[in-house]
């Protein structure tokens, strides 16, 4: 494909007409080759001259650029082809590789390489509706032994049976080293050259598409990571006045911010188009530092919207959020940012607080199994009450919200990797728990999402881990790490994330060669998938066109019990969950309008793990006696 074609492709996913215009469109960025040669551009308003640097060959002062409008940079290459290895001079002084490198083949401080996607036949793929989505949220250096991309292939015939739809990894931008959980990354357009680099991500996303596999990205828009960072030698890309908790902020509401801006738009128009890729989960976009009338964020959705309406397939972003805030999922047109859907700490905190007793750190904002029901219900706790974790309110009405606005978990990286010692559940809790947690998520009303190694009950902690070459910043990571956990009062010695083990103490068990399963895991694998079929194949388990409505009610029996409600007012899906180490009494069977008479039992715990049970008629009248966190699944109607 030649440049000017490549170029010509863009005007397909640029702005269109309406109300909210969009932001400008101001060309491409970065290397992009063609038969003849590679164009370069560049965003560079700090240097008064540019020249490009070939690596190994031409003069080491460079090819002079020409300087266009704005303090862009262009130069159409003659010969420079696909695996050509450059860097900018900046000012005739400083070497640096291209912001908008697709490749980094010698890490974050060697040089850009060029690269251009490989012609591929086209796979016939649809993607999924918002309300079909199952996350699998995953790691690609830990997940399998060779820490890859093509490490992960094996796996998706697992994945699909296990009822996933859309595997989430997490970030893939070039990061210092091979150890990273990707929020270091300081190349967004660059995929990580020890995962395999974009080649190897093109292999798996088409793999994924082959099986019905949708592939979302979680990405970075809130900071960069310290080591190799080099923007700041070519423009205003960061704030002058806000910083993140990680670093400087990024400047998408100061003078100059249209051009930082279009880097990320670019960014994600780029990556999408490359990798076909199905949708993006966002980190913590609270700490994205916006005072405009046009948030970056809603460019960024609008963006999105443009590219699912031409190219006729979704292209769903998904918020991470701390804020609870309900303008995250209204559309643009009525004050929001709109984004599809956006991630409910509420709903894992309430639950793990419920599951496990702990009550420091943000965990003594909740009560437990009162706020794991408000979290189904409602979908947020906290809803413009005082929380004493942030001393401040927090939230905004949530309650007419569509269920699908809310992606419901019990595990991710974040709640699992930031404990000290990166425990799962698995080794938290008695595994007969499990289930019932299982249970909850994946018939939540909102999205389910899983956590690696979650469907099987992985015992392996996830660890936090580095791999910086920098000493003065290994031991401000080492001093971060303790002092983030000083409000939880855990107590032993903070793994240091330098320290190669505990990289390899985070790699799955089930992917290393011969690995079994045990029992109990085999079994909740099975129940696992069962729960996904349940919910792929009931349509009263559909996202409710508002949360909290009469298709969505939860109860609690007795006590320690939770029943959940999904359906209309004729029949629906039951869920009845003893979420409790001891026996209780539930009697007459349910109160309110479900008919017992009319009920079938579509999944019970017991059978699938030989828990010694009474055994359950859905008719029963009488009283019933709830063994410890068996777990019930019934369809049928009300009176």
């Amino acid at each position: 494909m030649g440049v000017l074609e490549a170029t010509d492709r863009r005007k397909d996913f640029s702005r269109s007409p309406g109300s909210f215009a969009g932001p400008r469109d101001l060309g491409p960025l970065g290397a992009h080759p063609s038969e003849t040669g590679t164009l370069f551009r560049v965003w560079a308003p700090k240097a008064p001259s540019l020249h490009l640097v070939r690596e190994g060959g031409g003069p080491r002062s460079g090819i002079p650029m020409d300087q266009e409008a704005d303090g862009y940079y262009r130069l159409f290459l003659e010969g420079a082809l696909s695996g050509t290895t450059y860097r900018y001079l900046i000012d005739s002084r400083t070497l640096r590789p291209d912001p908008a490198s697709r490749l980094q083949r010698e890490g974050v401080h060697g040089p850009s390489t060029v690269w251009g996607a490989p012609e591929a036949l086209p796979v016939a793929f649809s993607g999924h509706a918002l309300p079909d989505l199952v996350f699998y949220e995953l790691h690609v250096g830990t997940f399998s032994p060779t820490s890859d991309f093509d490490g992960i292939l094996p796996h998706l015939d697992h994945l699909v049976r296990t009822g996933i739809t859309a595997l989430e990894l997490m970030p893939v931008a070039q990061f210092p080293g091979r150890r990273n959980w990707g929020y270091d990354g300081v190349f967004p357009f660059a995929v990580q050259w020890s995962y395999g680099g974009p080649d190897a991500l093109l292999r798996l996303v088409r793999e994924c598409h082959l099986r019905g596999l949708s592939v979302f990205l979680d990405v970075v828009y809130n900071h960069l990571g310290p080591e190799g960072n080099y923007l700041r030698d070519f423009g205003p890309y960061f704030s002058t006045t806000t910083r993140t908790p990680w670093g400087d902020a990024l400047n998408f509401d100061g003078p100059d911010s249209d051009h930082v801006r279009h880097f990320f738009l670019e960014h994600l128009r780029t990556l999408t188009l490359l990798f076909d890729l199905d949708g993006f989960r966002l980190d913590a976009i609270h700490a994205i530092r916006d005072q405009s009338p046009h948030p970056f964020l809603a460019d960024l959705s609008h963006l999105a919207k443009n590219i699912a309406s031409r190219r006729g397939r979704p292209l769903h972003l998904v918020a991470e959020s701390n804020a609870n805030d309900r303008r995250t999922v209204l559309p643009v047109r009525e004050g929001g940012l709109g984004f599809d859907s956006q991630w409910s700490d509420d709903f894992h905190h309430a639950l793990h607080v419920f599951f496990t007793g702990e009550r420091t750190g943000y965990y003594r904002d909740f009560s437990g199994k009162d706020d794991l029901a408000e979290a189904l219900s409602k979908g947020f706790v906290y809803r413009g009450q005082y929380a004493p974790s942030f001393r401040c309110r927090r939230g905004s009405d949530s309650l007419d919200l569509p269920g699908q606005s809310f992606v419901f978990f019990a595990q991710n990286h974040d709640q699992t990797g930031n404990r000290m010692q990166g425990e799962r559940l698995a080794s938290l809790l008695p595994p007969e728990a499990l289930p019932a947690i299982a249970a909850l998520v994946l018939l939540s009303p909102g999205l389910p999402l899983l956590f690696m190694g979650e469907e099987y009950g992985e015992t392996n902690p996830f660890l936090y881990f580095t791999d910086h070459g920098d000493p003065d910043l290994i031991q401000a990571v080492r001093k971060g790490r303790r002092d983030e956990f000083a409000a939880f009062s855990w107590s032993g010695e903070v793994p240091d994330p330098q320290d190669p083990l505990t990289f390899e103490r985070s790699r799955l068990s089930l992917t290393a060669p011969g690995s079994l399963l045990s029992k109990f895991q085999e079994d909740l694998l099975r129940f696992t998938a069962r729960l996904a079929e349940i919910r792929r194949t009931r349509p009263a388990l559909s996202p409710p066109g508002r949360i909290e409505s009469p298709q969505n009610r939860v109860f609690s029996p007795a006590s320690g019990t939770l029943a959940l409600f999904r359906g209309d007012s004729s029949s629906g899906i039951l869920l009845l969950a003893n979420l409790s180490g001891t026996p209780r009494l539930l009697g007459p069977f349910l109160p309110g309008e479900w008919d017992p008479e009319s009920s079938d039992l579509l999944l019970d715990s017991a059978a699938f793990f030989g828990t010694p049970s009474r055994p359950f008629s859905p008719s029963s009248k009488t009283e019933f006696l709830f063994e410890p966190f068996r777990v019930l699944v019934l369809s049928g109607r009300n009176r």
